[in-house]
C-alpha cells in the first residue's frame, strides 16, 4: 500500500448496520458539504455538523479530508456505472441505433446524478487511489464498449474498434458534460442528447474518405 493509499484508507470499517448507517450518513454530508462550499472550504468540521455527528465520531471513520473526497468519489462513480452497465447489457441485444442511444442517453442520466457535486469531484480528482480506480474504470468501459462495437462491426467504418471506442467514450463525455450543465437557453436536454447520438452515430457509420 502506497502512502497515499494508507493516507485515504478509512479508519474504521463498519462491521454493524449502525455503523455503516453512519459512515453513510458522513458520506452523503460531505457530498453535500462540496458541493454547496467547494473542497477547499468544505471542512470536516462542516461536514460532521451536517451529519449530526461529534468531530471525534468522524475521525473514527475517516481520517482526514482526503479519505472523505475518495469515498465519496468512489460511491458517486458507483451510482453512476449502476446506471450505465444497465444500459450496457440492454445494448448487447439491441440494434446499432438503438444501442447508442440507450448509452449516451445513460450516461445523461448518469451525469445528471448530484451534477454540481460531480463537477467538483472531476476537479478535485487527486491521490494514486482514486487516479488507479478511475483508470481502471476507464479501462474496463474501453473493452465493453469495443465488445458492443464488434457485435455490430459489419455497420461500423472506423477499422480501428479501439479507437472508434476511444473515440465514442471522450467524445460523447465532453459534450454529456457541456449538455448537462451548459447548454443554450431554449435548448432541451432531450433534443440535445438526440444531436448527440446522431454525431455518433454518423462517426461510427459513416463510409471513410480514401
Amino acid at each position: 500500500m502506497t502512502p497515499d493509499q494508507r493516507r485515504i484508507q478509512p479508519r474504521k470499517q463498519p462491521l454493524q448496520v449502525r455503523a455503516e448507517l453512519t459512515r453513510q450518513r458522513i458520506l452523503t454530508a460531505a457530498a453535500h458539504v462540496f458541493a454547496d462550499h467547494g473542497y477547499a472550504a468544505g471542512t470536516t468540521n462542516r461536514i460532521a455538523e451536517r451529519a449530526r455527528i461529534s468531530i471525534g465520531s468522524l475521525y473514527q471513520y475517516f481520517p482526514n479530508k482526503e479519505a472523505l473526497i475518495a469515498a465519496v468519489y468512489a460511491r458517486h462513480g458507483e451510482q453512476m456505472t449502476l446506471v450505465i452497465q444497465r444500459a450496457l447489457i440492454q445494448a448487447m441485444d439491441a440494434t446499432l441505433d438503438d444501442a447508442l442511444a440507450g448509452l449516451i442517453e445513460a450516461s445523461v442520466e448518469a451525469h445528471r446524478i448530484d451534477a454540481d457535486l460531480h463537477q467538483l469531484l472531476e476537479q478535485q480528482r487527486g491521490g494514486d487511489d482514486v487516479q488507479t480506480r478511475h483508470a481502471e474504470y476507464v479501462d474496463v468501459m474501453a473493452d465493453r464498449i469495443i465488445a458492443l462495437l464488434e457485435r455490430h462491426r459489419d455497420q461500423i467504418a472506423v477499422p480501428d474498434l479501439k479507437l472508434a471506442a476511444y473515440m465514442l467514450m471522450h467524445a460523447a463525455h465532453g459534450l454529456i458534460h457541456t449538455v448537462v450543465r451548459q447548454r443554450p437557453r431554449g435548448v432541451s436536454l432531450k433534443a440535445a442528447t438526440r444531436e448527440i447520438v446522431r454525431m455518433m452515430t454518423t462517426y461510427l457509420t459513416s463510409p471513410r474518405s480514401a
